[in-house]
């Protein structure tokens, strides 16, 4: 957004008409940009509406609404206060794969880059791409972190994993946990690298895609895709019958415990 205002004047609206407004937003840094859309209405014949108590007017709605002079309402206002959020460019990035067998536990850390990175009052241009480096091997999730280099202000970070569906989040939300281990910030170029610790315990064989979304506190989003993926379980046991004689029945016990109710 700019901060020039523009006008659609002269605009006639009938009765239970509607108005389209476009709103364009194109963002060269990734910061959250503030505008306003105002709408200003008045009659068409130029006359007021009258109202009665012009002290309560004045009191409660002088925000929404233009006075004349002789107490009656010249015009109404609707204000629309709008945020524009830059999403890195999408990439075609490979997925950092989080891979475990079934009734096991597994960690690995997966290392992200974001670019464009606005620290405090210098603005980056967002040209480049964010990237996603490879996972390597080595459950509460933290909200909220804070990247600081030498001499800037300090970034805050918001980060979640998000799902393809409640099915798919209810899943794997109790299996799994990601927090965040390493931060740092290149000074020269700007870039944030947030190294995750993400701990993978599946109960059952499946296989999820998510969404890693970094969001920072000045505007800016990132989105990292994930998958997870849970292999058949080892075996538990192997279950012996001896034969006693031809056509005569063996019988063999076991006990199986449910890990639920």
């Amino acid at each position: 957004y700019h901060n020039d205002l523009f006008y659609l004047t002269g605009t006639r609206l009938a009765p239970k008409e509607k108005l389209d407004i476009p709103v364009l937003f194109m963002p060269d840094t990734m910061k959250m940009y503030e505008a306003v859309v105002v709408i200003h209405v008045m009659r068409e014949n130029g006359e007021n509406w009258p109202y009665e108590d012009s002290a309560a007017l004045n009191k409660g709605l002088k925000s929404s609404v233009t006075v004349a002079e002789n107490g009656g309402i010249q015009g109404i206002l609707w204000i629309y206060p709008v945020h524009g959020i830059p999403e890195a460019p999408q990439q075609k990035l490979v997925p950092a794969v989080v891979r475990c067998r079934a009734r096991q536990r597994v960690e690995r850390r997966v290392e992200v880059l974001l670019t464009g990175v606005v620290p405090g009052a210098n603005a980056m241009p967002a040209t480049r791409n964010s990237a996603m480096v490879n996972i390597n091997k080595p459950a509460n999730i933290q909200e909220e972190v804070q990247v600081t280099d030498g001499f800037s202000t300090t970034v805050e970070f918001l980060y979640e994993l998000q799902y393809q569906s409640n099915e798919t989040k209810s899943q794997l939300g109790a299996l799994v946990g990601m927090h965040l281990i390493q931060r740092e910030r290149d000074t020269e170029s700007g870039i944030v690298t947030l190294i995750f610790n993400i701990v993978f315990a599946p109960n059952k064989p499946m296989r999820n895609e998510a969404t890693l979304v970094v969001q920072c506190t000045t505007g800016g989003v990132w989105k990292f895709p994930m998958l997870f993926i849970a292999t058949e379980p080892e075996v538990d046991d192997v279950i012996n019958i001896e034969a006693v004689g031809l056509h005569k029945e063996s019988i063999v016990g076991f006990k199986l415990t449910s890990q639920t109710r």
